[in-house]
């Protein structure tokens, strides 16, 4: 398998040791063909990462770790990718950490290892507990630059937060909902991948905090630990709409929201109101086809750029401080829906 790459960064773009990625390059036996896919796919990653870069300018390399649905992962990639294109003069490598599901544990230790080998930064989407901030805190000790996206840290070692104001977004979202309900009345599904994520929480304090002072007759049943997955996302909001008869509406969250209208179908229950965040393959569809009504969609491409700006500012100014950079928060319905975003 030609390569132009060291062993051990094949091996950490891959997630595997560098014993076993010798095996695979050297054709050697006992090598599954999953294995041999993962190296490949990392092979191919740092020459698409390569070929992207401008050989004049100075290379970053930074690390985007994150637990999230694929779906979603997707996106970001995206993202990051068209602004490590497009940023100049500084040249930015990004090495894609990516898994649904993460024990805290599980973070910690990628996280460890991450600075053990040594980068310019990392970007973080993590649950707020303490394991992963004494991880950020011996990053920053290291001189390792962490640049929280999308869900904060804020009692972390983290340098930057890189995303919307999540409250904002939940009390925009109770809004839309308390205005379509205001006459009928019912109760909001609010679905959370889990209760572990701050962003999460922040848009769940703004959205409750509205309807309870603006909308005092529509009740809301929460759900959590479904991770944004479709599965398990789907099996409770089933359990929920089984419970309550009156849930007639939804404040999406965690995702799987394919899943959440599968329950309400085969419930035969209506969806009077659907709000989602992110702009994703799924949200789209979903959107286009009105199976949805609002989406609240933040530019990640924005959020990339703050932490690229971030990070870079630390390397070039060790000790400045970073000033706060929210991106704003965008309604967008099946008219307003972006062409080829």
């Amino acid at each position: 398998m030609a390569h132009l790459f060291l062993v051990k960064d094949i091996a950490f773009q891959a997630g595997l040791s560098t014993a076993t990625v010798d095996r695979v390059l050297n054709g050697r036996p006992g090598v599954r063909q999953q294995t041999e896919m993962r190296v490949q796919a990392a092979i191919a990653e740092l020459e698409k990462q390569q070929a992207g870069a401008v050989a004049s300018g100075r290379m970053l390399a930074i690390d985007i770790v994150m637990e999230t649905p694929q779906r979603f992962s997707d996106a970001v990639r995206a993202a990051f990718e068209a602004e490590m294109a497009a940023f100049l003069p500084g040249v930015f490598r990004c090495r894609f950490h990516f898994a649904e599901v993460m024990k805290p544990a599980e973070m910690v230790q990628l996280l460890d290892r991450i600075r053990l080998r040594g980068t310019h930064g990392i970007v973080l989407k993590a649950p707020d507990v303490a394991e992963v901030a004494a991880a950020v805190a011996r990053a920053d000790a290291a001189g390792i630059p962490v640049v929280t996206l999308v869900t904060d840290l804020p009692n972390s070692a983290r340098i930057a937060y890189a995303g919307a104001d999540n409250r904002a977004a939940g009390e925009t979202a109770a809004y839309l909902i308390g205005e379509v309900l205001a006459s009928a009345g019912g109760k909001v599904l609010v679905t959370l991948s889990s209760g572990r994520f701050r962003g999460e929480e922040e848009r769940e304090i703004g959205f409750r905090r509205i309807i309870r002072a603006r909308y005092p007759g529509i009740g809301i049943t929460e759900i959590s630990e479904g991770h944004g997955t479709d599965m398990a996302t789907g099996t409770l909001a089933a359990a929920a709409l089984a419970a309550d008869p009156t849930i007639n509406a939804v404040y999406s969250i965690g995702g799987g929201n394919r899943a959440v209208l599968a329950a309400f179908d085969a419930a035969d229950r209506p969806v009077h109101v659907f709000v989602a965040h992110d702009l994703d393959v799924d949200n789209r569809a979903l959107l286009a086809a009105r199976r949805i009504g609002f989406v609240l969609h933040h530019d990640l491409r924005t959020d990339a750029r703050s932490a690229f700006r971030a990070i870079m500012g630390r390397a070039t100014s060790p000790g400045r401080a970073v000033p706060a950079s929210l991106s704003s928060v965008e309604i967008v319905t099946p008219y307003n829906l972006p062409v080829g975003d």
